[in-house]
Parts: C-alpha cells; sequence; structure tokens
C-alpha cells in the first residue's frame, strides 16, 4: 500500500457559481475509481479545505465518466464579488485538492505506470 497524492493518479476539471465551488474528479481506471469512492469522501475534502469551505460537501458519483463530483457550498468567502480574498476562484480548488494524500494498493499504481517520488 503506498501514500500518494491525488494528483498522481487522477485529473480534476472545476469552477465556481455565486459562493459555491464544483471540483469534478477523473480517475484513470475503474480500479482507481473505487479507491477514489473509498478514499475521498465529503468529510475528507472539506477537511483537506479546513477554513475555506464553511458549508456542506455533497459527493456525486458517476461511474460511467469514472468521477466524483463535489459540490461545495459556502467555500468563496461571499462569491467573486462579496469576497476578500486575493484569488478565490473555484479553479484553485481543483489543484488544491490534488494534494490530498490517498492510499493506493501498489499493484493499481503499477497498472498506470507508477508515481513519481514527489507524488509520495
Amino acid at each position: 500500500m503506498a501514500r500518494v497524492r491525488l494528483r498522481a493518479v487522477s485529473q480534476v476539471r472545476c469552477g465556481d457559481k455565486g459562493n459555491t465551488v464544483n471540483i469534478a474528479l477523473f480517475a484513470p481506471s475503474e480500479s482507481l475509481y473505487r479507491v477514489f469512492l473509498r478514499e475521498v469522501t465529503p468529510e475528507r475534502v472539506k477537511a483537506h479545505f479546513r477554513g475555506w469551505i464553511e458549508g456542506e460537501v455533497i459527493r456525486h458519483e458517476v461511474p460511467n465518466l469514472l468521477a466524483l463530483n463535489f459540490v461545495c457550498r459556502d467555500a468563496l468567502g461571499g462569491g467573486g464579488a462579496g469576497s476578500i480574498r486575493v484569488d478565490n476562484l473555484g479553479k484553485c480548488f481543483g489543484t488544491n485538492l490534488q494534494r490530498m494524500e490517498i492510499e493506493v494498493e501498489d499493484e493499481m499504481l503499477q497498472e498506470i505506470g507508477g508515481v513519481e517520488n514527489g507524488d509520495r
């Protein structure tokens, strides 16, 4: 079992609307999608963004795309026009989520060609 950052085993797409951030997390294989289901929970996402997401985090499972879609409420300090944050756009949340570390079975990492040392 290896501890790796999501950036080594995923892709993301995200954005914002008002005070809500949407983060889609994509797995490269069905086996890693199952790992994401186990490891990337709404509770862990909210904890990862402690101090940034003040509302609920809702996870939608999209198995036909091997994706998880997270809707993060009350996450932008009031929204674009009302926030005093320097960079409050939802796009930053995707890169930040990919810093989260998860546990992945060694065999799965070999399936996708291994992981760089900086991502462990």
